[in-house]
């Protein structure tokens, strides 16, 4: 059986190791030769990717589909959906999933992988359905963690339940690079056996174990692997594509792909990793706390810009311990967004406060309310006391509590927005959209960054206007974004 690769140099790779930070300007170049290869898939949407080309690269993550799929016309493109999350953070309404899917799909989105944290199929059969409808491919996903309520059997039952779905493909969404070797093979071997659906294993490689544990999922039946080209691998990304391709040449599994070409991609890769050194992780060794602690290595940076803005680095090792604790006190839940987020921050309060549950987040709360889903075992009733008090939690599909929200957000937006895209980047991040929307018109003005740093320094030397700096930076930097925010809102000085 001939092995299928999806690579994720323009998505999880550079999620893992460079803070999703990567341009559309620089997978460009290489898109064409890409194209080229042969791959089952490119994943290179979704995740953090949209929330980061809006609040950090200025870039419109819609177009980022369309300009890429110009220069591979012939790869499909996969990304990575949030089930009722879409890519945020929150439950959206179903008019909000359905809208986000057709429109993804028009601009060239074929394979959609969909995944909810808690692996409750009721977060996800909204997306699926829609998938089916736009004539995409549901690839439905597994999120992998270890405990006592996990096991194999347990897997398999939710895999069937996907399949029921509508599933075209099953995934092992491994995000913290949990799975041994052995456990890859007996739960591919009997995800084959009950669902007979084609299985796509995912695991990154923090904890050393994803290239062995690739291996014998593909020996024990899976016919996809997700990999990242060499260059954009390791640590808490994924195997190396070549490596993967050369372990199976000669065998039944044989990829077919050509390693020279690989090879010329994996040195532009090379090149343009050095422009992101400053977004570049610490996780880029094996680490084999993961296996101890189970925090994946997004989870592990956020940890540490917390603890660092609350100037307890020292208690680093405290926290640590504290999330499996917190993860078995919500019911078990996987590590993955957003639940990562909502473990995270909570067991860094249960420590820098010195009790557990003194201080609890709102995300916790409603985790603990049933806002997110089922989880995967029963909260205690102590701890849910604790955390909520009397409230009786929800039983129902959280987004059926939800209203059609479609049509409200465009009226709401609608002196920024130009398209029904635009009202789906406000549906998702309202805030972050609203600025990129200004950011977008002053800029089709022809007043860029390097102009309100000139105006800015005129301002300063001619005129006693006073506008009121807001935060961040120093000196010309204040009064730069000072200049930016009177220019967005309409102020009379710059002209």
């Amino acid at each position: 059986m001939k092995v299928k690769i999806t690579d994720l140099a323009l998505r999880d790779a550079h999620q893992s190791l460079l803070a999703t930070r990567m341009r559309t300007e620089d997978m460009l170049p290489i898109a064409p030769l890409m194209d080229e290869i042969g791959y089952w898939s490119v994943e290179m949407w979704g995740g953090a990717t949209f929330d980061t080309c809006l609040r950090f690269l200025k870039e419109d993550p819609w177009e980022r589909i369309t300009l890429l799929k110009k220069s591979m016309p012939n790869t499909p493109f996969q990304m990575l959906l949030r089930g009722q999350n879409i890519v945020g953070y929150r439950h959206y309404s179903d008019d909000i999933v359905e809208k986000f899917v057709e429109k993804a799909f028009a601009r060239g989105i074929e394979v959609f992988r969909i995944f909810d944290a808690l692996n409750d199929p009721r977060n996800m059969q909204t997306a699926m359905r829609s998938v089916k409808k736009c004539g995409g491919v549901v690839e439905a996903a597994i999120s992998y963690t270890i405990s006592p309520v996990h096991n194999i059997q347990s897997y398999v039952k939710t895999a069937r339940r996907l399949q029921e779905m509508g599933a075209d493909t099953l995934c092992i969404k491994d995000m913290a690079g949990l799975i041994s070797p052995l456990n890859a093979y007996e739960l591919v071997k009997q995800l084959r056996e009950e669902t007979a659906l084609p299985i796509h294993f995912h695991s990154h490689t923090t904890s050393g174990m994803a290239l062995a544990s690739s291996f014998k999922a593909v020996e024990a039946g899976c016919e996809i692997v997700d990999t990242a080209i060499s260059s954009m691998s390791m640590g808490t990304s994924h195997s190396p594509t070549e490596t993967v391709v050369a372990m199976l040449k000669g065998t039944e599994y044989d990829t077919g792909l050509d390693l020279r070409k690989l090879a010329e991609i994996s040195e532009y890769f090379k090149e343009i990793r050095k422009k992101y050194k400053a977004f570049e992780s610490e996780m880029t060794a094996i680490d084999t706390d993961v296996l101890i602690y189970q925090i994946p290595g997004g989870m592990m940076s956020n940890l540490a810009a917390q603890l660092k803005e609350a100037k307890k680095e020292d208690k680093r090792q405290e926290v640590f311990e504290e999330i499996p604790r917190v993860k078995a006190d919500l019911g078990h839940i996987p590590l993955v967004t957003p639940t990562s987020q909502i473990v995270g921050t909570q067991a860094t309060l249960n420590v820098i406060t010195g009790e557990r549950y003194k201080m609890v987040t709102n995300e916790t709360k409603n985790l603990v309310r049933g806002l997110y889903g089922k989880t995967p075992a029963e909260i205690r009733p102590e701890i849910r006391r604790k955390i909520i008090g009397d409230e009786v939690p929800i039983t129902v599909r959280p987004a059926d509590l939800l209203e059609p929200e479609f049509q409200k957000l465009s009226k709401e937006v609608a002196e920024y927005a130009r398209s029904e895209e635009d009202v789906l980047s406000y549906a998702l991040f309202p805030q972050v959209a609203i600025e990129y929307f200004k950011e977008r018109n002053m800029n089709e003005k022809g007043l860029n960054l390097k102009d309100l740093a000139a105006i800015a320094a005129l301002y300063m030397r001619s005129t006693e206007k006073k506008i009121e700096p807001k935060a961040g930076g120093k000196d010309a930097d204040l009064w730069v974004g000072a200049a930016r925010r009177d220019a967005m809102n309409g102020g009379g000085w710059i002209i």
